[in-house]
């Protein structure tokens, strides 16, 4: 730890956060708005309170909902919503034989209950908590124990823990249950980010993982972009730089081992005293300026809480503080930060476009009043992150087609809201390299369903393994564990599996609240050139063979088995021609191809 004669300690003046500081949006308190009253002919689109929100806003613009998608639609987008998988032939034959009242409702409870819907949306979490199986930098050494962190998220979203409970035990699982192995490796959270064990001075190294600890809770948790604070105070926001190391003291005990060992795969602390915490001026480890206490952001801290310790035999039990405060229902952006998230994974569009920046600098909620409708609902309903999901892709709203219907009211609609800002029909989005990968299995018949364990290392293309170091990737040797799914394959920080490299998958080196999607050459050429794929159309070929008998027969089936859709005469009819001058594969490989299969409308 640093102790600092007097002689170095520099004069720092903290700005005062003002009434007009507050007034920002985000940091007032979360209020319940009235649920909008609409006309009686508005009222037979709405299913549920966000309908009313929404359609308000049409209606002022001389809008409505577009017609509902057809049930193949709904059903494909439904089941990469919540799964990240398609279904089946014979789960969209039994949803189009339900004509009961209520068959939409029973699907969406049967995906919420699948065990693939906590591999789905760990893979979202997983991007904001910066996850990888290595250190990043030169040496980007293999952590060994940290996909106990991922399996950890996917068992925390299956068995649906409340939202306060899953932010508290990622800060302090091992205060809040001590002696518990489960709730200490969520704090796998904390020690996720890039290390560099092998730096010559311990002190920077702690300097780094500890203001990478501080600025990913920011972000994460509250949407307050922190790092901008590790030199000075923030230029936009009312964050001090005191703000960001009172913040950064609550992990000051954290241990960090000694030069040349890494990180454990979750948070330890050097036992129940608290050491010394302070201001490093203009963010140099070696220029600590005044002392600090463990302090809550002063500006979303609406009731001026003080941070009181609970140590333990093992910790200070500051984190456990900082813990509550974050979950607690008065806090005014966690619940707001969550549920944008949230739309965002199921809208395309979030309602607040910069998930990690509620500050001044980001962006204006489209719709204030259902933010913070959502938010108080997120809370009353138990931070129930399952009850959120149903209550979005049950709405009028989500069920919206993506696709013209009535091409006149579609060009009217495009006209007055050409960015879909108001939401009047739904958003298509690209599939992730991780879910094309998953359906390419999952079509073919070979995706193994296996859960959990270490990171599995496929093979990699000639052309990416003539560039590796020697053991960089290893490849698994049990051939099953090649098929499991994406979210169970090795993160290595500094070589990306190619496919999701090339489709635009973050790096772990930084919170990721958004992935860019591109459109690009090479996503093309993957698809169409790579062994894998080519292997996949291969599989999906034999598969079809062996369950048609008929030329005519295997072209619908594999059709289905891509697409979740049945094709029509006219394609079937041009497909038989293709076949017969090409062949079966490569009309799988060429449904690969195709817009219908990457994108979800």
């Amino acid at each position: 730890m640093i102790t600092p004669p007097a002689a170095a300690t520099e004069d720092y003046e903290e700005p005062e956060v003002t009434e007009r500081d507050r007034e920002h949006w985000s940091f007032q308190p979360v209020a319940r708005p009235e649920v909008p009253a609409l006309s009686e002919s508005a009222s037979v689109l709405i299913i549920n309170e966000i309908d009313s929100f929404l359609l308000k806003k049409l209606n002022a613009s001389g809008l409505t909902f577009s017609p509902e998608a057809d049930r193949e639609t709904l059903l494909r987008r439904l089941s990469f919503d919540l799964t990240g998988l398609p279904p089946t032939p014979e789960e969209v034959d039994a949803f189009l034989a339900d004509r009961e009242e209520g068959a939409y409702e029973r699907v969406v409870a049967r995906l919420l209950n699948s065990p693939h819907y906590g591999e789905r949306w760990a893979q979202h979490w997983l991007d904001v908590a910066r996850f990888a199986e290595s250190d990043g930098f030169e040496h980007d050494k293999v952590r060994h124990e940290a996909w106990r962190y991922r399996d950890w998220v996917i068992d925390a979203l299956n068995r649906d823990v409340p939202y306060d409970g899953f932010v508290r035990l990622q800060i302090a699982g091992d205060e809040i249950a001590a002696g518990d192995e489960d709730a200490a490796i969520a704090t796998g959270f904390l020690v996720a980010g890039p290390d560099m064990p092998d730096i010559n001075l311990t002190e920077e190294r702690r300097h780094n993982l500890l203001n990478d600890m501080t600025a990913t809770v920011g972000s994460t948790f509250l949407g307050l972009t922190m790092g901008c604070a590790t030199c000075h105070d923030h230029k936009s926001d009312p964050i001090s730089q005191a703000d960001f190391y009172r913040l950064r003291a609550f992990f000051d005990n954290t241990n960090i081992p000694e030069r040349d060992k890494q990180m454990p795969p979750s948070l330890v602390e050097n036992g129940p005293d608290q050491p010394e915490s302070f201001l490093m001026v203009r963010g140099d480890f070696r220029r600590p300026g005044p002392e600090l206490k463990p302090a809550f952001i002063r500006v979303a801290n609406l009731s001026g809480q003080q941070a009181k310790p609970h140590p333990t035999k093992v910790s200070s039990g500051y984190r456990r503080e900082l813990a509550d405060w974050i979950a607690s229902p008065e806090n005014p952006l966690t619940a707001r930060v969550m549920v944008n998230r949230l739309w965002m994974h199921h809208f395309v569009q979030p309602l607040v476009a910069t998930p990690n920046d509620f500050g001044k600098l980001g962006a204006t909620p489209t719709h204030p009043e259902l933010l913070d409708w959502l938010a108080s609902e997120f809370i009353a309903r138990g931070w129930s992150l399952k009850e959120m999901h149903r209550l979005m892709v049950t709405s009028r709203a989500y069920r919206q087609a993506s696709q013209p219907v009535d091409l006149k009211a579609w060009n009217t609609a495009k006209a007055a809201d050409p960015e879909n800002a108001l939401l009047w029909r739904m958003n298509a989005r690209r599939l992730s390299g991780e879910a094309l990968r998953d359906a390419l299995l999952s079509a073919s018949g070979t995706l193994n369903e296996k859960p959990h364990g270490p990171g599995v290392r496929p093979p990699l293309p000639p052309e990416v393994t003539l560039t590796l170091l020697k053991n960089q990737w290893p490849v698994t040797e049990d051939l099953s564990e090649h098929s499991r799914r994406s979210i169970y394959l090795f993160v290595r920080r500094n070589l990306r599996y190619p496919m999701f490299d090339v489709f635009d998958r973050p790096d772990g080196n930084a919170s990721c609240a958004r992935r860019h999607v591109s459109t690009t050459a090479p996503q093309s050429l993957t698809l169409l050139n790579d062994p894998f794929c080519w292997d996949m159309a291969q599989t999906l070929a034999e598969r079809v063979s062996s369950e048609r008998r008929d030329p005519r027969g295997q072209i619908a089936l594999a059709y289905r088995l891509v697409l979740s859709h049945r094709a029509d005469s006219a394609h079937l009819n041009g497909a038989e021609d293709f076949c017969r001058e090409n062949s079966l594969a490569a009309y799988c490989l060429a449904l690969f191809n195709l817009n219908a299969f990457v994108y979800v409308d």
